[in-house]
């Protein structure tokens, strides 16, 4: 099988893209490319390719996801944009994902109890907005209806402290009040009953 073609990966600067027969092959590295004398090199078998997309590329891919995943607790979707940001090619990325999710390491399930847990102790929202949000890190829906479901908060104690905290100096017999509160409230996901039930409480 010959080597047609390196070039430059385009989205990462540090990695090539080799092309067999005219065709794209893989992804490597500037490190490996060089230790691999692939520069010297215009024919491959297939057991040398087999061997740079199933273990090299792998561990590579491996090791990036994991530097990334050291800083914090990330959803299967952010590693898997991380390493195609990174130049890596999709079956380097799938197999490198699913060691991971084997060994634990990454599991959106514990990433969705963190998240709901810091949401709230930090910046409290109803569940129906957190349910939006995690939805956009590309969780599945039913895995955030499990955490969601098993998390029992009361929304209107949680929506009435908020309000008092936001605007326990002002009167809220002012209609411009009650109208800024019920915004504040709409923004994070509450309904109209619970903000409504939640104004008139604090009225």
């Amino acid at each position: 099988m010959k080597i047609t073609s390196i070039e430059k990966n385009k989205r990462s600067k540090d990695r090539f893209s080799v092309y067999i027969d005219n065709r794209f092959s893989f992804s490597i590295s500037e490190d490996d490319y060089l230790s691999l004398n692939l520069y010297d090199k215009s024919v491959l078998s297939q057991v040398e390719i087999d061997y740079i997309k199933n273990t090299i590329n792998f561990r590579a891919a491996k090791n990036c996801a994991l530097r990334f995943l050291s800083y914090k607790l990330r959803t299967e979707k952010e590693v898997r944009i991380k390493l195609h940001d990174d130049g890596f090619d999709g079956d380097s990325i799938e197999m490198a994902i699913n060691e991971l999710k084997a060994l634990g390491y990454i599991n959106n399930k514990i990433y969705v109890q963190k998240y709901v847990f810091d949401r709230s102790k930090l910046k409290p929202k109803s569940k129906k907005l957190i349910k939006f949000e995690l939805l956009g890190k590309g969780i599945q829906e039913e895995i955030i209806d499990e955490v969601l479901n098993d998390w029992n908060v009361d929304e209107r104690s949680v929506a009435e402290s908020l309000v008092k905290r936001k605007f326990g100096k002002y009167d809220f017999n002012d209609d411009n009040v009650k109208r800024k509160a019920y915004m504040f409230l709409k923004h994070r996901g509450y309904s109209h009953d619970v903000i409504e039930s939640v104004i008139g409480r604090v009225e």
